[in-house]
């Protein structure tokens, strides 16, 4: 007689803490996002000229202001994040209910200004990436970025989910274009360690580039930007529920941020490890760099460099786009159609590329641009954000208040040095 067959139990059980665990992470994921929207104005093409200049000219000296700027960039993100969670509303909305008008509109015209000359600098890092990986014409890499940046904010219209998915694969990949310049080649990660926690310099000219690290910590239109991914995403009922939420964005920041500091740790690091240590010390721009690392590395790391420069360029040109939206509607109440913003702030890359312009030249201009604005996005931010009747149970604590307004001084004050520094030097 057969035996009856035994019956198989149709799933396997999942044990207590695996189950945990998965809640945990779904109860976690509606919150992750904004902040790695906002970390790719961190990782975007005027990055890439600082660290390759500074990892070519003083190996990985200079690697510790890199983890030090990211550190300041996560305590700013992370109050931006609050003030959309705590009052419902953006920085460029808060600024105008409690300014005066005349200061109103002279924000309103800095900062566009500031993320058109940030948007440009983005358009033409992807416009190269093109024309790097594909061998165009730099005209024809910013036409494509062009298709490209609209099709993407096409996806606007299904909400910000979809575009914050976008915008963490590009994340993704430029981090993993730099774990295959990292493997290839082969960096000393004694003195990586070693350079990573202790402060040093290697003289005034380390200094100067140091300060360029630092001064580029802040992005005043991702300061608006975040504010407002934030401000409407889960509504808080209590006080308990805006601190639960504002404690998954926290994790989200440092999440985001964390990533954007090893992806430009890890520029530093290549250019040090392949450009320094072989004495090529004259690599400082990203032409350069993409030219020198095929016959050192071989061909899969000039294309990993050229790919993770599309990806930055493509991606922070569409973030760029996204915050020139916030800052008109909140300053002005009123907005244009994103496919209208995008084909007017395409127009200046285009002109420049028409005319021959030096993308990396183009970039340090844009970047001295940008200095202007940080004062008016960040001390309104931190003013705002110490208010206990604006912010309620989310107000800063003064520790966080202190740390937040010497980092802004000193960040204005390197930002200033920095613009002395270009128009004595000549630079523009």
């Amino acid at each position: 007689m057969n035996e009856p067959p035994t019956e198989v139990p149709a799933t396997t059980p999942v044990p207590p803490r695996v189950r945990l665990l998965r809640a945990r992470i779904a109860g976690m994921l509606p919150y992750l996002g904004p902040a790695f929207v906002a970390s790719v104005a961190y990782i975007d093409p005027g990055n890439y000229a600082t660290n390759i200049e500074s990892g070519a000219r003083f190996g990985y000296t200079l690697l510790w202001v890199i983890f030090a700027a990211n550190l300041a960039a996560m305590l700013i993100q992370s109050l931006s994040a609050k003030l959309g969670i705590a009052t419902g509303r953006n920085l460029a909305e808060v600024c105008r209910e409690r300014f005066p008008r005349p200061i109103v509109w002279a924000m309103w015209v800095v900062a566009e200004l500031v993320a058109m000359a940030t948007d440009l600098a983005e358009f033409l890092g992807a416009a190269l990436g093109f024309a790097l990986l594909f061998h165009f014409p730099l005209l024809i890499g910013g036409l494509l970025t062009g298709v490209a940046t609209f099709a993407i904010l096409a996806l606007e219209r299904y909400g910000h989910r979809p575009i914050e998915a976008v915008i963490t694969a590009f994340v993704g990949i430029i981090a993993g274009c730099y774990v295959v310049e990292t493997v290839l080649e082969q960096p000393d990660w004694g003195a990586i360690a070693s350079h990573a926690v202790i402060p040093r310099f290697a003289g005034p000219e380390s200094v100067l580039l140091a300060t360029g690290i630092l001064g580029a910590t802040v992005m005043p239109h991702v300061i608006y930007l975040h504010s407002a991914l934030t401000q409407h995403r889960i509504v808080p009922r209590t006080s308990e529920e805006a601190r639960r939420i504002f404690r998954f964005e926290v994790l989200d920041v440092v999440i985001a941020m964390g990533v954007a500091g090893l992806v430009n740790a890890a520029m530093l690091v290549m250019a040090a490890s392949t450009f320094h240590s072989r004495g090529l010390a004259h690599v400082g721009t990203i032409e350069e760099a993409h030219r020198t690392l095929e016959p050192l590395l071989g061909p899969l790391a000039s294309a990993a460099f050229a790919v993770s420069l599309l990806a930055s360029g493509l991606s922070s040109s569409t973030v760029g786009t996204m915050a020139g939206q916030v800052v008109m509607q909140g300053f002005l109440h009123r907005t244009i159609p994103v496919w209208l913003r995008r084909g007017i702030t395409m127009l200046p890359a285009l002109l420049v590329i028409a005319l021959g312009l030096d993308p990396t030249r183009t970039l340090v201009i844009s970047q001295v641009v940008l200095s202007f604005g940080i004062p008016f996005a960040l001390i309104p931010l931190i003013r705002f954000t110490a208010d206990r009747r604006l912010m309620g149970a989310l107000a800063n604590h003064r520790l966080t208040t202190l740390v937040a307004s010497v980092l802004a001084a000193l960040i204005v004050a390197l930002n200033l040095f920095l613009l002395w520094t270009t128009f004595a030097g000549g630079v523009v």
